[in-house]
């Protein structure tokens, strides 16, 4: 068996088989086959219990996408268009993530995953990115890919990763970095100027992206997380 890697979940209503409207732990299962095929083992982490409480038990870590985070956390009040937001998953995650951190697990947030990075070591968040950028290409409408290219930053661990040039990715985030929380370096962007990609400035593995790299065929980051472990 490969290192294990823990997912976080979502927590919605769904409906599946013969079950309609049912309040359900739920991942896209391209998390778990990108893993799978990087050569790890996924564990999936609802956010229920105290998952904080497992950090010990797991090789690596993936906080998933998802709602948006609480603007309480970092000093805001909510934006009319902030939605989805899930306090009981913000507790869990934020407890999860700093565990993780103390313990060195090799870590990789992919787009709320990254959000609750910047703002567990004290950075902020623009709510609404079409407000900044004044186009909505970064989330062209419910349940639709954009595909922006992203610029990585030369002789980040990422660069290394995906190489220096622009890459075309999977974007469906309204939200981004505002404020860059102390630690983390910026290690992409995107032509219109948003933080599309941090890493820690330690040198420890811990890598967040604004995509979503399970969503488009996108490996390496995956591979490079399993590597890590």
């Amino acid at each position: 068996m490969g290192p294990v890697i823990g997912i976080t979940s979502y927590v919605e209503t769904a409906s599946f088989t013969v079950w309609q409207d049912t309040r359900a732990a739920l991942l896209p299962y391209t998390y778990v086959e990108r893993v799978v095929r990087a050569g790890g083992q996924p564990v999936l982490l609802p956010p229920a219990g105290s998952p904080a409480g497992l950090v010990g038990r797991l090789d690596g870590l993936i906080l998933a996408g998802g709602g948006d985070i609480d603007p309480a956390r970092y000093g805001a009040e909510p934006h009319e268009r902030s939605g989805y937001v899930r306090k009981f998953r913000d507790e869990a995650e934020f407890a999860l993530l700093a565990a993780a951190l103390d313990a060195g697990l090799p870590f990789l947030g992919i787009c709320r995953g990254l959000q609750v990075l910047n703002v567990a070591l004290g950075g902020s968040l623009h709510q609404h990115l079409p407000d900044l950028v004044s186009h909505t290409d970064h989330c062209p409408g419910p349940g639709r890919f954009g595909h922006l290219p992203v610029t990585p930053v030369p002789g980040t661990r990422l660069a290394k990763v995906l190489g220096a040039e622009p890459v075309a990715v999977a974007h469906y985030h309204h939200q981004a970095v505002d404020r860059l929380a102390p630690g983390l370096t910026v290690t992409a962007t995107a032509a219109d100027g948003t933080i599309e990609a941090v890493e820690s400035a330690s040198g420890a593995f811990t890598m967040a992206v604004q995509w979503h790299p399970e969503a488009a065929e996108e490996h390496a980051l995956f591979e490079a997380l399993v590597q890590a472990c």
